[in-house]
């Protein structure tokens, strides 16, 4: 029976409340719809020639490698990892091929792979398959099934049952778990999952003496709820090899919130409707910024769940983590110092002069009017504004052609300018000037950076207060066959720490590793070596 008008819009009212999501939100939500959001407006890319990117000498990154461990030691170092997305695009040419066939002989595999990039990708895993970190857990589960993933003769046999046992729910089912389930290196008495290896790094640039003497990491997690079970499971089963009478993993984790959802529409910008009422969507990971407000951290170290690599390449990675947070402390160090000395009121017009050429200097201000025109008194509320803020510090590689987002001087409305992590699709690249800037790019973010969330009263931020809501992003998608406009709040590390003091370093593009698809695994930075790794 179809419900009346008021039916219906007591169930969406009762559908509002339980999902969380504030009437406001939805309302602001509808309205960034049907009015767009603006383009960002480069000003410069940040490169090490015009100095919005860091180049660290031998003598300055020891400073900072000493700077960083007796910031570790203190207790004050954390890891946090977003975790939550599962790994389907890991395995989307996989899929494809099983979709398509329900059987497929290696032959024809070779022969459609000629002309198709999805078979191109299969081929290579297919013939490739020995050199993954799972090829013992995906021979075992072949062999319950009477099918021998090492017998010569498999390479003439049908290849899809083998597809399946790998992204399917009757095999390893990796198509559907999270990405830091997934075996990602091989060592001698184990495979390492992507979790794993984030726990060895963690002990090695967060672990320190608690208050009972005990040497101890901490870890946070996110994770999505279907996943939540499984992935603390999985910890738990693991955790004997990193943890002793001495060793404690102090792991936490958390979910995206439900209120940060975002409310889907129809291509026409009205509210997307099915049966159960309004479509709502996860936000993406700038939705986060509110797990990571939650922590209550002192300095925080974001790394993507994907960017690991095996024990033999991680001193490169612990060395530039540690060159990062001690630079963050550093500058942080000096920024309370100046807080200090503005609110007490002991700075002079001279001190205040010195401060800002600190932030014009180091943190790369753009202070909104010439020096002389404000009153000591205003000139001293301005730097108070502009220093006290969350920092961060992001380590950039050179790009290399991967997909993302890179570092640029941004210009906002009144003229002022910052330093920000930008994403293509945030850019009008129609406007030959902005195309110009942004091909003129040199570096890129590989989501390694290390934040410093407290104020010089020992209190955390509350890290919302600096997000610019004006920078998330619209894309296309669909439900059951039907288009819809979806809203993702601004990116983490994009908008979302908009109004950060920020700092660019380059990093040696070996810190960066990602893996985008299966495939990304057979690279040499994630295979074995020799006898394989020892762990």
């Amino acid at each position: 029976m179809n419900l009346s008008a008021l039916e219906q819009a007591e169930q969406l009212l009762e559908q509002i409340l339980q999902s969380g999501v504030s009437e406001l939100d939805i309302l602001q939500q509808l309205y960034t719809f049907k009015h767009g959001l603006p383009h960002i407006r480069l000003a410069a890319p940040c490169t090490l020639q015009n100095h919005t990117i860091r180049h660290v000498s031998a003598e300055a990154a020891e400073k900072a490698v000493g700077v960083a461990d007796a910031t570790i030691a203190a207790g004050r170092v954390m890891k946090f990892v977003p975790a939550s997305g599962a790994a389907t695009r890991m395995f989307k040419a996989l899929l494809a091929v099983i979709n398509e066939n329900e059987q497929l002989s290696y032959n024809d595999l070779q022969t459609r792979a000629e002309s198709s990039s999805d078979y191109r990708f299969t081929l290579k895993f297919w013939q490739e398959r020995e050199h993954f970190a799972f090829v013992e857990d995906l021979a075992a589960l072949a062999e319950q099934q009477g099918l021998n993933l090492r017998d010569e003769a498999v390479a003439n046999a049908d290849v899809i049952p083998f597809l399946r046992l790998v992204c399917n729910a009757e095999g390893l089912n990796y198509a559907n778990l999270p990405k830091g389930l997934i075996q990602f290196h091989r060592y001698e008495t184990h495979s390492r999952t992507a979790f794993e290896e984030h726990i060895t790094e963690a002990l090695h640039y967060s672990l320190h003496r608690n208050s009972q003497g005990k040497k101890t990491a901490r870890l946070h997690f996110t994770v999505s709820p279907e996943h939540a079970a499984a992935v603390q499971q999985h910890i738990q089963s693991v955790r004997s090899r990193y943890e002793d009478a001495e060793t404690h993993l102090d792991i936490e984790f958390s979910q995206q919130k439900q209120s940060t959802n975002t409310v889907a529409v129809t291509p026409e910008n009205e509210p997307f409707l099915t049966d159960d009422g309004l479509h709502f969507r996860p936000a993406g990971h700038g939705a986060l910024l509110e797990n990571v407000n939650d922590i209550e951290g002192d300095i925080v170290c974001i790394k993507n769940i994907d960017n690991v690599v095996p024990d033999r390449l991680k001193p490169e990675t612990y060395r530039y983590k540690k060159i990062l947070c001690g630079i963050a402390v550093t500058l942080q160090d000096r920024i309370f110092a100046a807080l200090r000395h503005i609110t007490q009121k002991t700075a002079e017009r001279a001190d205040l002069e010195i401060i800002a050429d600190f932030g014009e200097q180091e943190l790369a201000w753009h202070i909104p009017k010439p020096r002389a025109e404000y009153s000591d008194e205003e000139f001293a509320r301005v730097l108070e504004t502009l220093l006290n803020r969350p920092l961060r510090v992001c380590g950039m590689v050179k790009n290399e052609g991967e997909p993302g987002g890179g570092p640029f001087v941004v210009e906002a409305a009144d003229g002022t300018t910052s330093l920000q992590i930008v994403e293509s699709a945030q850019i009008d690249l129609n406007i030959p000037e902005q195309r110009r800037i942004f091909e003129a790019s040199t570096h890129f973010n590989p989501v390694d950076l290390v934040c410093a969330v407290r104020n010089y009263e020992g209190k955390c931020f509350n890290l919302l207060d600096f997000r610019d809501n004006n920078t998330g992003f619209i894309s296309l998608k669909s439900s059951n066959g039907r288009e819809l406009k979806a809203l993702e709040l601004p990116g983490l590390w994009n908008g979302s720490m908009a109004h950060w003091n920020t700092v660019f370093v380059e990093v040696p593009v070996a810190t960066f590793n990602p893996v985008k698809t299966i495939n990304d695994l057979l690279r040499p930075e994630h295979r074995q070596e020799g006898q394989g790794e020892k762990g």
